[in-house]
Parts: structure tokens; sequence; C-alpha cells
């Protein structure tokens, strides 16, 4: 017990938060961005699972990792190009539009592995590259912040240095401005001369360059190697950091680094004979708690606009 205390308040401990919580912060923005502009993407999950595989896979054929990223995030882009033309142009399901991406990415991945490699799973002969660490000068030097906080994974620091430029964004811009305005209203938005479609098309754009990048992270940074459904429901998680964080970029900060420590703690409590299901199972616990609450929030909304 004394050693797991020990564990839970080591430096090590709270650096790994911060590399967990990563592509999760990714994903949450932009999904706050969509939500906001009152388009759910329910299609992260996938965004997220093309730019992990389009990482590997272009910075293998090219070895460069700047254009493996370039390619994750086009990947996340085409996404969020599927999602506007099916919701706006076919008029499809926003809910089921998202559910039909990720089954393709899932799906679309796996038959793409296996055409170009002939593998079935995982690219373990695809020798591709990996995004730097940043080592922040003194900084590094220092006892205890210099563990947490320096030689992470460059990602992991444009995921916290986005929390800040997503809030300014939608509080300070013209186009974050207009964004909200169409979530929150997109018929009054209408008559005042905003496009809808334009906006959430730019919406769900953002959120493919958020969630490629945090693809791009798991199979360029947190591994070296793109495998099956690596993203195992961190698309979702993300959704629930955004719920939980009521819409705020900073809110969904907090809530990120809160599911991302419910992951590191179950992997520090697996040695302390607890079952290991069980602690695998937390984070999406809280996930689905999360999603509830969304649904709860929604249906109230709905409610107090018809009484009024």
């Amino acid at each position: 017990m004394m050693d797991l205390a020990a564990s839970l308040l080591s430096p090590e401990f709270f650096a790994a938060i911060l590399r967990v919580s990563t592509p999760i912060i990714l994903v949450a923005m932009g999904v706050l961005i969509s939500e906001r502009a009152g388009v759910v993407n329910i299609g992260a999950e996938g965004m997220m699972l093309s730019g992990a595989f389009c990482g590997v896979v272009f910075s293998a054929y090219t070895g460069s990792a700047t254009v493996g990223l370039v390619a994750a995030i086009v990947a996340g882009m085409v996404g969020g190009l599927f999602m506007s033309f099916a919701v706006h142009v076919l008029r499809a399901n926003l809910f089921l539009s998202g559910i039909a991406l990720n089954l393709a990415a899932s799906a679309g991945t796996i038959l793409a592995l296996f055409a170009l490699t002939g593998e079935k799973g995982i690219s373990g002969t695809l020798d591709s590259e990996v995004l730097p660490s940043v080592h922040i000068p003194w900084i590094q030097d220092l006892p205890v912040l210099g563990t947490i906080l320096s030689g992470h994974h460059i990602l992991t620091y444009v995921a916290f240095l986005s929390v800040p430029a997503v809030a300014i964004f939608m509080m300070r811009t013209p186009t974050g401005l207009r964004m909200r305005a169409v979530g929150e209203n997109p018929e009054a938005a209408k008559a005042t001369g905003l496009s809808v479609i334009r906006l959430q098309l730019q919406a769900f754009l953002l959120c493919g360059v958020f969630a490629g990048a945090g693809g791009a992270f798991l199979s360029m940074g947190y591994v070296s190697w793109f495998s099956q459904n690596m993203t195992a429901g961190r698309g979702f998680i993300a959704l629930a950091a955004e719920v939980m964080g009521a819409g705020g970029a900073y809110g969904t900060l907090a809530a990120s680094l809160l599911l991302g420590s419910v992951d590191v703690l179950a992997i520090a409590l697996a040695g302390e004979g607890l079952p290991s299901e069980l602690l695998q199972a937390a984070p999406y616990v809280v996930t689905v708690l999360a999603l509830a609450l969304y649904g709860l929030r929604q249906t109230k909304q709905k409610t107090i606009g018809t009484v009024h």
C-alpha cells in the first residue's frame, strides 16, 4: 500500500496523466467547436482512427513524420467533409452519420492495412516515423516539475496550447461568435444572413483537424505503429469530456484531465489485486454517465424551449 501511495504521488504519475490525456484534450477541443456550432460530432472516433492510420502509412512511405502529421490532419478533415455532406446534402441523421463514419473508419483502416502490407491488425512491417518530444530549457532541470512538464511529445504541448486558443476563437473572433449563434439558434442566425451550412461545415473541418492530430499522437507518439481500433473509444471519451466541461474550453480541459487520471489510476491499481476488467472499464463507465447527463441536459433545454 505504501508503494502504491508513493507511486500515485510521484512525478512520473502526473507526467503519465498529461500523456494519456493528450489525445482526449485534442479531440475534445474539436468536439467543443462542432457542438457549439450545433452539430454534435459522434464521428470524432472515426476521424481519430483515420488520422492514426494515415499518419503511420504516409510517414512510413515518405520517411517524414511531418508528412505523416499533415496526412493525419487531412484524413480527419475528410471525415469532417463526410459528416457535412451526409447531414447537409443527404439530410441524413446527425448521429447515424457519425456512427456510419466510425464503422467505415474501423473497417476501412483494417482493409487498407491488409491491402498495403498483407498484415491483419497491426502495422508491424511499416517503418513509420514518430514526432519528436520537446525538452523545455530550464524547466527540464527543475526537480519534480522538470519530470512532470518537460520531455513530452510535441502534440502534448499543442494540446494544452490549443485550449486557450479555442477559448479565444469561440469567444472573441467573428467566426467563433457566428458559430455559437448558429448553434444556439440556427433559424435566427439564418434570418440575419449567416450561412448555417457554411459555418457548420467549418466546424466539422476544425473538429477533423483536432481529431486527426489526436490520432497522429496515438500512432506517432504514444506508440509508433497502427493497430486495429487503437483509438479504443477515446473519441467518445472526448465527447464525454466536452459534456462534463459544459461546453467551455477550460472546463473541457479539466474533464479531459480527470478522465485521463482515471485511466492512469486504473493502470496503477492493476498491480494491487483488483480485477483488471473492472479497472479497464472505469473510464468508459464515466463516459457513459457523462453522455447520459448530456442527454438529460438536451431534453431539459428542449422542454424549457417548448414552455417558453
